[in-house]
C-alpha cells in the first residue's frame, strides 16, 4: 500500500511515541439476504411472558430468564433487561427499518405485543458468520399461497378452477396471480436502491448473498396447490434469479413442520416431501438446501397458545427456524467459496469476534469501542 509523504511523517510520528500506526479499514459490499413467505414469515412468536398463558412459556422473555434456556437465548438481551440491537445486521420489513433487533415479527395491531419470526435467529447466524455488514429484506404476508399468491410467471396460469367466488375474482382482476412474487421483486429492488440508507455507513454496494423462504400452509389445505407444489417452487427459483440477475442465488427452503413429527395428514406430509424434492433436483446442486422444521414443534402446554399453524406462537421455534436457516445458508456460502467464520455451537447465540479486514499477510482490526454489538437499552417496538 502507498503512503504519501505527508502519511509516511504520520507514521514515524506515531511510532517515535510508541503509538502503532492504524489502517482506515476498508467498507465492504453488504450482503443482502431476503426472507419471505407467509404468515410463519412474518412471524408469531411471543415476546412478552404472559401469565395467564401457561405461565409465561414459549415466550422470549420466559426463555431469556428461565434457567433451563438461559445459556441459549440471554445473549439476546443485556444485563439490565433490554433487547440488543446488532450493528452489524440490519433489516427492512415492510414499512420498518433499523438495526436487528427483537420485535420484527408480525405487523402490530393496537391489542398484540412484540413478536419474533425466523428473522431473528437467522440475523444473528449471518451476523457473527460474516465479517461484512448484513441487510435482511423481509417480504412475507399471512395468508398467501405459492400456487396463486406467489405464483412465479413461468408456472403459467394455474390449470385448474380456484373455486367459483376466485374464478370471478380472477376473472376480473388477473393480476391476483402472482400478485406477491411481483411484490416481493418490487419491495427487494427498491431495498438495494437504498442501501446507503438502510445500513449506516455503506458505500451502497452489494451483494445479493441468499434467500431464504417459510412458506406453505395455504398450500397444504389444498390438493391441487399440494401437487403442485415442488414444480411452482421450482419456477419460483428460477423466476426470482432471473429477475435479480442472479443465476445461483442460494435458496434456503424451510419445511411447513408444524404439529411435528406426529404429523399424519397425507397432503401435509405430500407437501413436506415436496419442499425436500426442490433441493434435491439436479439443476440445484450445491444451491439449493431443505431445512427440516419438525424438531422444533413445541406442544401447546409448552407454549402461549393453541395455534398450530403459527406454531402455537412459540419464540423458540422460531428463532431455531431462523437459526437452522442460517446454518444452512452459511454452509451454502461456504460451498461457494465465501468466507466464513465457524458455526458456533448450534442455539447459542454467540458473541461476535473482532471485525478485521485482510492486508496482505495481516489482520487489521475493525472492531469499534463498542463491539459488534450495541449494548444500549432498546425498548422493542409493539407488534401484532
Amino acid at each position: 500500500m502507498k503512503l504519501s509523504i505527508k502519511r509516511l511523517l504520520s507514521v514515524v510520528a506515531l511510532s517515535a511515541l510508541g503509538c502503532g500506526p492504524t489502517v482506515a479499514a476498508e467498507k465492504k459490499p453488504v450482503k443482502v439476504f431476503i426472507l419471505a413467505g407467509q404468515s410463519n414469515m412474518e412471524g408469531h412468536g411471543f415476546v412478552v411472558a404472559d401469565p395467564q398463558r401457561n405461565g409465561g412459556r414459549g415466550s422470549l422473555e420466559f426463555l431469556v430468564k428461565n434457567p433451563a434456556t438461559a445459556p441459549r437465548f440471554a445473549p439476546l438481551a443485556t444485563p439490565d433487561g433490554q433487547w440488543r440491537k446488532r450493528d452489524d445486521v440490519w433489516i427492512t420489513y415492510l414499512q420498518r427499518q433499523g438495526p436487528l433487533t427483537v420485535g420484527y415479527g408480525a405487523l402490530p395491531e393496537p391489542t398484540r405485543p412484540a413478536k419474533i419470526g425466523p428473522e431473528l435467529g437467522f440475523g444473528w447466524v449471518m451476523g457473527n458468520a460474516l465479517d461484512e455488514p448484513v441487510l435482511l429484506i423481509k417480504c412475507a404476508w399471512g395468508g398467501k399461497s405459492l400456487a396463486v399468491d406467489f405464483r412465479p410467471p413461468s408456472a403459467g396460469r394455474p390449470p385448474y378452477s380456484l373455486g367459483a367466488k376466485a374464478d370471478a375474482a380472477v376473472a376480473q382482476d388477473p393480476a391476483i396471480v402472482g400478485h406477491y412474487f411481483r411484490e416481493t421483486l418490487a419491495l427487494v429492488k427498491a431495498a438495494l436502491a437504498r442501501v446507503p440508507e438502510l445500513v449506516p455507513g455503506s458505500d451502497g454496494r452489494y451483494e445479493l448473498a441468499g434467500f431464504g423462504w417459510h412458506q406453505g400452509w395455504n398450500d397444504r389445505v389444498n390438493d391441487k396447490f399440494t401437487a403442485e407444489y415442488e414444480s411452482n417452487m421450482a419456477h419460483f427459483i428460477r423466476d426470482v434469479r432471473h429477475a435479480l440477475g442472479a443465476p445461483t442465488l442460494p435458496f434456503v427452503i424451510a419445511e411447513t413442520g408444524m404439529t411435528g413429527a406426529g404429523e399424519t395428514h397425507p397432503r401435509a406430509l405430500a407437501l413436506m416431501k415436496a419442499q425436500a424434492a426442490v433441493a434435491e433436483r439436479a439443476e440445484f446442486k450445491g444451491n439449493v438446501a431443505f431445512v427440516g422444521t419438525k424438531a422444533f414443534w413445541r406442544p401447546a402446554e409448552e407454549s402461549p397458545n393453541q395455534q398450530g399453524y403459527h406454531w402455537n406462537s412459540n419464540a423458540e421455534t422460531y428463532y431455531l427456524i431462523g437459526e437452522a436457516m442460517g446454518e444452512v445458508m452459511q454452509r451454502l456460502l461456504g460451498a461457494r467459496g465465501i468466507r466464513r467464520h465457524p458455526l458456533p455451537r448450534r442455539g447459542v447465540p454467540r458473541r461476535p469476534k473482532p471485525h478485521a479486514v485482510r492486508r496482505g499477510d495481516r489482520r487489521v482490526s475493525r472492531r469499534s469501542t463498542e463491539g459488534r454489538l450495541r449494548l444500549e437499552g432498546c425498548v422493542p417496538p409493539s407488534q401484532k
